[in-house]
């Protein structure tokens, strides 16, 4: 053997890069989960009773930062409380109720801190002028009633509201 056997070998040939199609499986299992995810995400911004909800809690926000007098506050939290719940229960079951039925209907609902005392005197304040101070109760009442108000149809995972 000559010292230079090397040199009779044939030129080193390195295999092409690898191409970026078709990508790898665990690519394709990535695209798929993250277009899942933006489909539930998108189906949770865009559902109607998620944002009544997210723009009630917005506006209580703003009524319990606003420090106005009792009865402007119970005039903003009662009609607060009314348009999200024509919004999430539908006019023909709430738009009727009034006085301790209205107020049973929010107590059911969720809004237990304005059954009883509590309610009557939301709802004397804001329909009869006669200021109280129980506005932090009120609007833990609200708050209660928006975080867990749900429509009858969304609870059995079918139908609209």
């Amino acid at each position: 053997m000559t010292p230079d056997w090397t040199s009779q070998l044939a030129a080193a040939h390195a295999p092409p890069p690898p191409g970026w199609w078709p990508p790898a499986p665990g690519w394709w299992l990535l695209s798929a989960l993250l277009l899942a995810a933006s489909a539930v995400a998108l189906w949770a911004w865009l559902d109607p009773y998620r944002r009544s909800r997210r723009a009630a809690l917005r506006e209580l926000r703003a009524i319990r930062a606003a420090q106005t007098d009792p009865v402007a506050s119970a005039r903003a939290i009662e009609s607060l409380l009314r348009r999200f719940a024509i919004a999430v229960f539908g006019s023909a079951s709430v738009a009727r109720l009034t006085g301790d039925a209205w107020l049973a209907f929010v107590a059911a609902e969720g809004g237990t801190p304005l059954a009883g005392e509590a309610g009557r005197s939301l709802l004397s304040t804001a329909f009869g002028g006669r200021a109280s101070g129980e506005r932090e109760c009120w609007l833990a009442g609200a708050d209660a009633f928006v975080r867990r108000a749900r429509p009858k149809a969304r609870a059995s995972g079918r139908g609209k509201h």
